[in-house]
């Protein structure tokens, strides 16, 4: 065991605080793409991967869920990160010295009342931390970064103007995953069963396949769909459920599913995060 858990970013990104968030006592291990926090654990440089998978405001994050079914981990734990911007300058800055703000294309158009107020111009970076480092080691009252108040720690920065958002609601849900499933009833709310299938090429097959969970009383909380190597004839769809596979109903659902999808597979069985609620 190496006590360490993958992330993708830099120092100081918001997967970093959802790491800190869900697994204090673990080293957090940045990574450049989320191939590479995958590769990190299957090499078992890491023990675990912290990876996004939706937002709030912007919905799904690209790629996680083609990476999920190919990627050899399993959904062991969910959190969810309260998406806080901070206008972060270097050390004797003011608001009013500030003209330009570097973050992700993501995060720019989240604090346009903010930028537009105070004259500042956003400017995109690749990363937040990025951002975040780059301002620091730039040193220019003039520049400012929009990213978390742990990356304005991490690299020295003064907190300008907390919590900036437009929006007050703005969360990602991130997915801790680990090389070893873990199907132990946990938490206090419940579990959660994800899983992937495809539909068999008959009419209706997608409202068949979902009539089980609807006459065994399973909710499910999450169908969505998205092409498989290209193809727009084979969709995949990803899904979660309230529910513990060794529940009756569950067990019940799944078979039935069965009978109208192919290759459908558990991605992870993981307590519900009270964030959720």
């Amino acid at each position: 065991m190496t006590n360490r858990i993958a992330f993708q970013g830099e120092p100081g990104a918001y997967s970093h605080e959802a790491c800190q968030k869900s697994r204090p006592d673990m080293e957090a291990v940045p990574c450049r793409t989320f191939e590479d926090v995958i590769q990190t654990v299957k090499e078992g440089k890491a023990d675990l991967a912290m990876l996004p998978v939706e937002n709030s405001t912007y919905g799904r994050v690209a790629d996680i869920h083609r990476l999920l079914p190919q990627s050899g981990l399993h959904i062991i734990d969910e959190e969810f990160v309260r998406v806080h911007i901070n206008l972060l300058a270097v050390p004797g800055a003011k608001i009013e010295d500030v003209r330009e703000a570097y973050s992700h294309l993501v995060l720019l158009p989240q604090c346009a009342g903010f930028l537009r107020h105070h004259g500042i111009t956003g400017r995109v970076s690749p990363d937040n931390a990025r951002a975040a480092r780059e301002v620091a080691e730039e040193g220019n009252i003039h520049t400012a970064a929009l990213a978390s108040e742990l990356a304005g720690e991490i690299y020295g920065l003064k907190v300008l103007a907390r919590h900036i958002e437009d929006q007050d609601n703005n969360t990602t849900r991130f997915l801790v995953m680990s090389p070893e499933e873990d199907h132990s009833r946990r938490g206090k709310n419940g579990m959660i069963t994800s899983f992937v299938f495809q539909v068999r090429n008959i009419p209706a097959a997608l409202y068949k396949a979902m009539g089980g969970f609807a006459t065994n009383g399973v909710n499910m909380t999450k169908l969505e769909s998205y092409m498989v190597d290209g193809s727009f004839t084979a969709t995949q769809f990803y899904a979660e459920i309230e529910g513990h596979p060794d529940d009756n109903s569950v067990h019940l659902a799944l078979d039935e599913l069965g009978y109208f999808t192919t290759n459908v597979e558990i991605l992870g069985v993981f307590p519900a995060n009270t964030a959720r609620y």
